[in-house]
């Protein structure tokens, strides 16, 4: 069984946090190692609280005080600005580069089988998370188990070729 493709689908990068001074920019959480690497995916679709998708080219982004400052174009001004809160910047997954050996992108796990190492199904990978400690893997079969994402200690291998991960985990736990 074959992992899915996850090349196409539109994963977040970064969000939008309302306005930063008067002449329309914008306060830019960039959830990109180096932060600034945002700046590279581009065009962006950006996605409203509504759910709303719109393409956006052309941003520039520069490092300010306290973080990324983005300027968009047609967001001339403060209400502008303001009214992108919350907005969601989204890119093809296919528009990152290559992950390093034994490095993985969130989105390419998620659907993968989750086995323990005695061959117990623990289901597929809905989604992962960072609790600041370590990221941890959510795998959703007959319950949802919570799985620290610690290689190799608790994740021994991921297999795309087999859509497998496994796991030292305890079935009961």
């Amino acid at each position: 069984m074959n992992a899915p493709d996850a090349s196409q689908r539109m994963i977040a990068v970064g969000r939008l946090h309302g306005a930063f001074g008067v002449r329309g920019e914008v306060k830019l959480e960039s959830f990109t190692a180096p932060l600034n690497a945002i700046a590279r995916y581009q065009p962006w679709m950006l996605r409203d609280a509504r759910g709303q998708v719109r393409p956006c080219e052309g941003v520039k982004v520069r490092e300010g005080g306290k973080g990324l400052i983005a300027t968009l174009p047609g967001v001339a001004d403060r209400d502008a600005a303001d009214a992108l809160r919350g907005t969601d910047i989204l890119v093809p997954r296919s528009a990152l580069p290559k992950p390093a050996p034994g490095e993985y992108y969130w989105v390419d796990l998620e659907g993968l089988r989750v086995v323990n190492a005695a061959g117990v199904d623990f289901g597929t990978v809905s989604h992962l998370f960072s609790t600041g400690a370590n990221d941890v893997l959510v795998a959703q079969g007959e319950r949802e188990r919570m799985i620290p994402f610690l290689q190799p200690d608790v994740i021994l291998g991921v297999d795309f070729e087999t859509g497998l991960v496994t796991v030292d985990w305890d079935a009961d736990f």
